[in-house]
């Protein structure tokens, strides 16, 4: 522990990387299990602007199938998802047999965002509430295990982060119209947030929290935990061996691409 303040010490990068590659092996075998017996799984990833969910999804599917591992998100709706149920235009992406889909925000948005930033009515934002434990209700009872982060970052660590995008081309993307007005609005964020909890914490559907200030540990502290409430097995593989090359057909195939309109090498 550090001596200046109780937080832990920095986790040193390659600490971080050696526990991260020995859980990302654990990710590939958790997807070996979940296309074996067809699971369907929904990880809900919610927090505050800059908390952090980018960084923490890039963990969790860099070394694995995309086609296993779906992610998932949306846009601002359109004109004509705005009339629909608030719900509908996310249950077209809920997993079939064999899928992992991660909801980078949710349908939780009607509790948050939507209902700081004035895009839906309190009374919108209360029935929401009522009616989302019944909804996850119907999801778990449907056999799809539901498993839901929320990313718990301070006030100061994400000015810092704000202020690490203004300036850097490279992260400048991340700053969205809503992210300013985030800032300002630190409290509202901060009572909608305890609202939700409150209301959709429930023993089928809990919320987990993951404190985010420290990047490295969040990573490795969240993945742990979502292999530890998925009862995966490591499935035994038959092994793999490279064929030979046939030399049926064969010709110069590298002659047939001399005069080919290469790119410059410039590295």
């Amino acid at each position: 522990m550090s001596k200046s303040n109780d937080r832990p010490d920095k986790l040193k990068r390659k600490d971080y990387e050696a526990e991260l590659e020995r859980l990302q092996a654990e990710l590939c075998y958790l997807q070996d299990w979940v296309k074996k017996e067809g699971e369907r799984i929904i990880v809900v990833l919610e927090g505050r602007d800059a908390a952090g969910k980018g960084g923490l999804i890039r963990r969790i599917t860099e070394r694995v199938s995309p086609r296993v591992f779906r992610v998932v998100a949306l846009p601002a709706p359109s004109d004509r998802e705005k009339t629909q149920l608030h719900i509908q235009r996310y249950i077209q992406h809920f997993p079939a047999a064999g899928e992992i889909v991660i909801f980078d925000r949710s349908w939780y948005n009607r509790a948050g965002v939507e209902y700081v930033m004035g895009f839906c009515t309190k009374e919108q934002q209360r029935r929401f509430l009522e009616l989302c434990p019944l909804f996850e209700k119907f999801i778990v009872d449907f056999g799809i295990r539901l498993v839901k982060y929320w990313l718990e970052v301070g006030d100061q660590e994400q000015k810092l982060r704000f202020e690490s995008r203004l300036d850097d081309p490279a992260r400048q993307w991340k700053l969205s119209p809503m992210d300013l007005p985030a800032r300002e609005k630190w409290y509202e964020y901060s009572k909608a947030r305890d609202m939700m909890l409150d209301a959709t914490d429930t023993g089928w559907a809990p919320w987990n929290i993951v404190p985010s200030d420290d990047k490295r540990r969040a990573h490795l502290n969240c993945i742990t935990h979502l292999l530890s409430v998925l009862p995966y097995k490591k499935v035994k593989r038959d092994k793999i061996e490279l064929p030979k090359r046939s030399r049926k057909g064969a010709y110069d195939d590298i002659g047939s691409m001399r005069n080919r309109r290469f790119i410059p090498q410039k590295y």
